[in-house]
């Protein structure tokens, strides 16, 4: 069982660890070595086996037995499924969010999309994707909920970088846009269907993922 005072060590592994298996520096089938990774950050096993756990709910590593810890792969299939499930849990936290969704809290969304546009590379672009959807669907209060989304959104963004294979162009989100202004009319409906048909949107495209403003 993890302590305390093991805690942040292993939410720092499993950060770092995440972020390289999102970029692409770890590779789909590489293998998890934990005394190397306990090694490299100063750490005993036990930290090390919570990030392992951590990243496994993420669906971003996978624990076989006699194999140990590799990073997890992804079929079209999975995308799909990862898609769908995040236009439904979205969905109900948007639901739940609205009524609570101050003007100064819409600013701060229009403002992320702003800086969406403005990035100058992918991880600039999805760090802002990531901070309007976090900014609109918070206010639900539904911590477990919003946990759940926080995963599918990082499994999506794999999916996003696995696929990217032109020089980066920020995209102009006009989902996003269109979502602000319906939120801002209090129209639920048609801000929930928006957001429901744009995070399915990668899901349903043949052929390699690319960013389009649309995760």
């Amino acid at each position: 069982m993890t302590t305390a005072r093991d805690e942040p060590i292993a939410v720092r592994i499993s950060r770092a660890l995440a972020e390289r298996i999102i970029a692409g520096a770890l590779a789909a089938g590489s293998r998890l070595r934990q005394d190397a990774i306990a090694e490299e950050f100063g750490a005993s096993h036990v930290p090390v086996r919570e990030a392992f756990r951590r990243l496994e709910a993420q669906g971003l590593v996978v624990s076989e037995p006699r194999r140990g810890v590799r990073v997890a792969g992804f079929s079209p299939a999975e995308v799909r499924e990862v898609a769908e499930m995040r236009a439904a849990l979205e969905v109900l936290a948007l639901r739940h969010a609205a009524p609570h969704l101050t003007p100064a809290i819409l600013d701060r969304a229009e403002d992320a999309t702003r800086a969406g546009d403005r990035a100058g590379d992918v991880q600039a672009w999805e760090e802002a994707n990531r901070s309007f959807h976090r900014l609109i669907l918070a206010p639900c209060a539904m911590p477990r909920l919003l946990k759940a989304i926080d995963d599918l959104q990082a499994a999506s963004t794999r999916f996003l970088f696995a696929g990217w294979r032109a020089e980066w162009e920020a995209p102009t989100d006009r989902d996003h846009r269109a979502i602000l202004v319906a939120l801002r009319a209090a129209d639920v409906d048609a801000a929930t269907a928006i957001l429901a048909r744009h995070v399915q949107w990668v899901g349903h495209r043949p052929g390699p993922i690319a960013p389009r403003g649309r995760l």
